[in-house]
């Protein structure tokens, strides 16, 4: 399953009276891959934590607006929001393997869940593990500790508990910050392979993976979505200097 992602007018201000997100609107595509990118302070990971509301325990003062997944405004107070993180799932910019096995680590969510059946977990693990890359290379140790593994294996999984839950969002924010080159890439193959089933918005920690990985581009700046289309349009024929300026290195 995918899903749509609708953002109307959405505006967050922090208790230090910090507007971090301006009257923004967008609609997120599925089966695609949503970049936003901009310099930092842009708003650019407060959108992210909106969309599965992680800023719930951040220190939020105000938000107003609308975020509506498939039809549904998931910052209603009555939405599960466990279960939302179920179906917006979150990859951060540093591999995040708890202190267990490989196998535990990637069953997690779904033993907390509530899953007791070690022939499900059995299933999904090794489903997450291929879609992530990853069974080949540790399929013979999934009792070994998680970290052991190298940086960039730690983050694809870190992608596998993630996709165990059977998400319909993925939301990356720098999800390759920390890694080298040849991790990176794999990272970014990925994404062009699970974007074919999921909607995945993912926050670059640089313009250039905006380029290389993105169906959809939006430009954040100091808050504002300053613009947004196909990368294509936003890379090659921008409306706004301010876009080209950023995109062609004047500033940021």
């Amino acid at each position: 399953m995918t899903a749509t992602i609708v953002i109307e007018r959405l505006s967050v201000t922090y208790s230090d009276r910090v507007v971090a997100l301006k009257d923004v609107s967008l609609q997120v595509a599925e089966n695609a891959i949503t970049s936003i990118f901009g310099p930092s302070g842009g708003g650019k990971s407060t959108l992210l934590r909106m969309l599965n509301r992680l800023n719930d325990m951040a220190d939020v003062a105000e938000v107003s607006g609308t975020i509506l997944l498939n039809g549904q405004n998931i910052l209603d107070r009555k939405v599960n929001v466990m279960e939302l993180r179920r179906r917006v799932g979150m990859v951060f910019s540093r591999p995040t393997p708890l202190p267990l096995s490989i196998y535990a680590n990637v069953s997690y969510g779904l033993v907390v869940a509530g899953e007791r059946r070690r022939s499900r977990t059995d299933v999904a693990v090794e489903k997450a593990l291929k879609q992530v890359a990853l069974w080949d290379e540790v399929s013979d140790r999934l009792d070994s500790p998680a970290n052991k593994l190298s940086g960039g294996q730690q983050q694809r999984l870190s992608m596998a508990r993630v996709l165990a839950l059977q998400p319909e969002v993925i939301l990356l924010d720098e999800p390759t910050s920390a890694l080298d080159p040849v991790a990176t890439n794999k990272i970014e193959m990925l994404l062009h392979d699970l974007s074919k089933t999921l909607t995945i918005v993912i926050a670059p920690h640089n313009t250039q993976q905006t380029a290389r990985v993105a169906d959809y581009a939006g430009f954040f700046l100091t808050g504002e979505l300053v613009e947004f289309g196909l990368k294509p349009q936003i890379f090659t024929l921008p409306r706004d200097r301010r876009t080209r300026d950023y995109i062609e290195g004047r500033f940021g």
